[in-house]
């Protein structure tokens, strides 16, 4: 289980992250608001999230990016996302 806060940013897109603020998420995307906080369980669904993905993601890159319910790639090695 993870406690994740979810946040708004421009066009459609919600980043998850387990930084309450979000600074870590693209900057591309923002300004980010606050949406949410939740709890996360693997292999678990959650409002048409894939969670286990969700999950990995903030393990790997620190973040989670959905723009429409759609994963947004993380790019390797830098903050910049592509759709």
């Amino acid at each position: 289980m993870a406690r994740v806060h979810v946040l708004r940013g421009q066009y459609r897109v919600f980043g998850f992250t387990l930084d309450e603020q979000g600074m870590n998420l693209p900057r591309q995307y923002g300004p980010w608001t606050t949406f949410k906080t939740i709890e996360l369980h693997p292999d678990e669904s959650y409002q048409g999230v894939d969670v286990s993905v969700c999950l990995d993601d903030i393990r790997k890159h620190g973040f989670h990016l959905t723009a429409a319910h759609e994963r947004i790639h993380p790019s390797h090695g830098s903050d910049e996302c592509r759709l």
